[in-house]
Parts: C-alpha cells; structure tokens; sequence
C-alpha cells in the first residue's frame, strides 16, 4: 500500500498500519497530480499530461488491516485505487473519488511533491 499522507512515519495515522512493515521509501510514477482535500488529507489524481512524481512509502498492509482499520478511516473524497510507482511496479493507494471537480477545499499542490513539503510551507506539522 502506498501512503503519502497522515499514516506514514511520525505521521498521526500511522499507528492504524499494525505494525505493517515499511516496504520503501519511494515515489510515484510522473502521472499525477497531488491535491489536499480541505488540508485533511493529501490526494493522488491520475492524469494523462503535467503530472508529478508524489512521494511517499510503501507497506505491506494486511487485507484485513486494510480493511478493519486504513479504510474506515478514510475521508469519503478518497477511495481505494492502484498506482503506478516510480520502478514501474503497482501498489494500492488511496485515490480522489471521481468526479473531484466539485469538492469544497480542493487545492492543487502538485508543486510540492509530498504532503509533508505542502504542510511545512503552511507551517504546520505534517
């Protein structure tokens, strides 16, 4: 599972992985932007041209892990998804729920590149 947001390490959401070990520290491919949802939550969105390279960490999460604890705790604009990672390989991620045009709060923050850059730019915590 990729994760970029609140459940990587240090992060307030980290304790919902169970222990799941950190498989690496990496980044995705070129083909997203990255958005944060009403600055709760950071949000991947594939797109065919001006995307970005996100980065972020991948763990190997438990099915049920997944299930019982990251996804209840997920904010309705997120859903569950598959991504392209920077070696070219696959992992879960969380994804903007489609249409996202309409959302209150959305605010483009591709040019930082990870959620932690967007949030020390606000000068707050990640």
């Amino acid at each position: 599972m990729f994760l970029n947001g609140g459940a990587m390490r240090g992060g307030p959401l980290h304790h919902l992985l169970g222990g799941a070990p950190l498989v690496a520290a990496t980044g995705t491919a070129p083909r997203y932007r990255f958005y944060s949802v009403a600055d709760r939550c950071p949000a991947l969105a594939p797109v065919a041209h001006g995307g970005t390279r996100v980065t972020g960490e991948v763990y190997d999460v438990a099915m049920d892990v997944l299930r019982d604890r990251l996804l209840p705790a997920e904010p309705p604009e997120l859903e569950l998804g598959v991504i392209e990672l920077a070696d070219g390989s696959s992992a879960f991620a969380m994804l903007l729920r489609r249409p996202y045009t309409s959302y209150v709060g959305l605010i483009d923050i591709t040019e930082h590149g990870s959620w932690q850059s967007y949030r020390n730019a606000l000068g707050e915590a990640a």
